[in-house]
């Protein structure tokens, strides 16, 4: 098992980036949403030129906000600073697009999206079409000048769920990035998707195939629980996202499938909560999504229970049950668990996790 964390980025605070290569981090992973935090590649360009070891990529970049050769050419710049520990974590854009009030990139032109990419990053000419004009053929112009660096590969782990995202994934991408509280089954059940979407281009999928889960942790002292105000002040902010993405999901279409059984009536608690927001409804995206991931606005704080917290999968618990947790999604096929905590609290939770759940896994 390998630990990431997915970071918040706020460009003035690049140095966690550093702190974290000191606290023996296998990855970190910046957080790319442009009405959100800071952009993502700028952050990620301090952090390469400051550290040596740990691995440094998006997590997950937005394929609906930047054409297929800019994210292309802006994850080979950042290769260029640390040539051989950079990847690209790649999605459709569920928060990203949704925080704007429009829809994630569809799967067709997600698919076309990553074909260009991934050829772009290997160094090859491709076609490409823009806004369904004349498909012409480009290339990196200038790969040997010192502006980007393709030689040394920038895998793609492609953030999917759905089947025809885990097909794309297949096809195009040399990992897969999930949400953390899938069941053996399902990841499974994925696999098999992937296998065929790979097979499809005339592809094996490679033994090495990575892949890690977003998740977020929390270790216990003596005498606390998992609702305790310290608990929830580092990991409430993931947590509730959870309850962020269910609502966007039910504004699009009433769907409340992905809703967990142990979380029904803190769901309808939620939803009437946001009924009530002042925000009007044609703008309520802007409201649901403060403090998303990064911090956990006080009104939403009620929301944080120990069932959201173990429907979400959430590691918290004593250094021991933590160790029990991963041992058992290592199990299920996971590569690597990559940890969002509240902004405010992030040096020392990971510190804490690193300290008491990595040094004795």
């Amino acid at each position: 098992m390998k630990f990431g964390v997915t970071v918040v980025p706020r460009v003035s605070d690049w140095k966690l980036f550093v702190d974290l290569e000191a606290m023996g981090y296998d990855a970190a992973w910046a957080a790319d949403s442009q009405m959100l935090y800071s952009d993502a590649y700028a952050v990620l360009a301090l952090a390469a030129a400051n550290t040596s070891r740990i691995r440094l990529g998006t997590g997950v970049s937005v394929a609906g906000v930047r054409l297929a050769p800019v994210t292309a050419h802006s994850i080979a710049t950042i290769n260029r600073l640390a040539p051989g520990r950079v990847f690209l974590g790649i999605g459709t854009g569920h928060t990203a697009m949704r925080v704007m009030g429009k829809d994630p990139m569809k799967a067709a032109a997600f698919r076309e999206y990553l074909r260009v990419l991934r050829a772009l990053l290997h160094g090859e000419e491709v076609d490409y079409v823009l806004d369904k004009e004349e498909r012409t053929d480009i290339r990196f112009l200038h790969p040997d000048e010192g502006f980007i660096d393709v030689a040394h590969p920038v895998p793609i782990y492609v953030a999917a769920d759905g089947p025809l995202a885990l097909k794309t994934a297949g096809a195009y991408g040399d990992g897969r990035v999930c949400s953390h509280n899938q069941t053996r089954a399902r990841l499974q059940k994925s696999l098999e998707v992937m296998r065929e979407g790979a097979s499809a281009v005339g592809r094996v999928l490679p033994e090495n195939f990575h892949t890690a889960a977003l998740s977020y942790a929390c270790v216990l002292r003596p005498g606390e629980s998992m609702t305790s105000d310290r608990v929830i002040d580092e990991i409430g902010s993931m947590a509730v996202a959870t309850l962020h993405y269910w609502w966007e999901l039910y504004q699009k279409d009433g769907d409340t499938s992905t809703v967990a059984g142990r979380c029904r009536n803190l769901w309808d608690e939620y939803l009437a909560f946001t009924e009530k927001m002042e925000t009007p409804p044609a703008r309520r995206y802007q409201q649901v999504h403060l403090g998303h991931c990064a911090f956990l606005p006080p009104e939403e704080r009620r929301f944080i229970t120990e069932d959201l917290i173990r429907a979400t999968g959430g590691l918290v618990g004593t250094p021991d049950e933590i160790v029990a947790m991963l041992r058992e999604r290592e199990a299920m096929g996971l590569n690597e668990i990559t940890l969002l905590p509240a902004m405010a609290e992030a040096r020392r939770n990971l510190e804490d996790f690193a300290k008491q759940v990595i040094a004795r896994y």
